[in-house]
């Protein structure tokens, strides 16, 4: 019997930007479904947002990993983001930190970042399977 696979993605509530990352995570994460965790400006929040904010979207990846298995957890920013309006370096810099973040949970999970740039195309910017890896898929 076939089972079926996930992956959490912590994403902006932007709908410009779920369709972009579902894809994205199915086709290179080698999943069925995305559990898709929404937040105003993620990157921002995990990489300097209050505590209580963080442990409330961690609750949701946790029941995600523990429900559904989930073995990959990703962090999403993208450009042009209302509720975080800085420069694209910036953006990734927020990723690497955020990325950071989620480790310290120890999940037992791959985590990755990534970005969806001005395309709508997906940016890979950490791997915790390959941390120094920064890769494009346009």
């Amino acid at each position: 019997m076939l089972t079926d696979t996930f992956a959490t993605a912590i994403t902006c509530i932007d709908g410009r930007v779920q369709r972009p990352v579902t894809d994205w995570v199915k086709l290179h994460v080698n999943v069925h479904h995305v559990d898709l965790i929404t937040e105003p400006g993620p990157d921002r929040v995990f990489s300097s947002g209050p505590s209580e904010l963080v442990d409330e979207v961690m609750r949701k990846v946790s029941f995600s990993v523990r429900h559904h298995f989930s073995e990959v957890v990703i962090l999403s920013g993208h450009d042009t983001c209302a509720a975080n309006a800085v420069s694209k370096e910036e953006h990734r810099e927020q990723i690497l930190d955020g990325v950071e973040r989620i480790l310290t949970f120890r999940l037992k999970v791959r985590v990755l970042g990534i970005w969806v740039n001005e395309w709508g195309s997906v940016d890979l910017i950490y791997d915790s399977q390959a941390p120094q890896t920064i890769r494009s898929f346009l």
